[in-house]
């Protein structure tokens, strides 16, 4: 099974859709604006990607500067608050597939796990 953590407004989400569809293999869709994951499965996403939790941040939306988190003084655990209260403010796509889980961006590192 292969799961995708989709914003479907995101154009490299919607790529990476796209192509996990053309393997035609099931997919399963998390469309996590609506449906994010509890917190120990968050974490779990971005340690299985090999990424830090504020790496897993996306930074250009207008929330990360509202809310300063930039500052590197904020813990994980105050980071991931801000993406329970916040959820457009985890990057995406995460894909997860039996190869691993990758954040798929830029667009490419798709294939590591494909």
């Amino acid at each position: 099974m292969i799961r995708i953590y989709h914003n479907p407004r995101c154009s490299t989400s919607r790529k990476a859709l796209e192509t996990l569809q053309a393997t035609g293999r099931p997919v399963e869709v998390v469309e996590y604006l609506h449906h994010l994951p509890p917190r120990d499965a968050l974490r779990e996403l971005i340690r299985a990607a090999g990424l830090t939790v504020r790496e897993a941040l996306r930074a250009k939306e207008p929330a990360y500067e509202s809310l300063g988190l930039a500052d590197p003084a904020l813990t994980d655990e105050q980071l991931l608050d801000a993406i329970e209260r916040h959820p457009v403010l985890l990057n995406r796509p995460f894909v997860v597939t039996d190869k691993g889980t990758r954040l798929c961006r830029p667009f490419d590192t798709i294939q590591e796990i494909l």
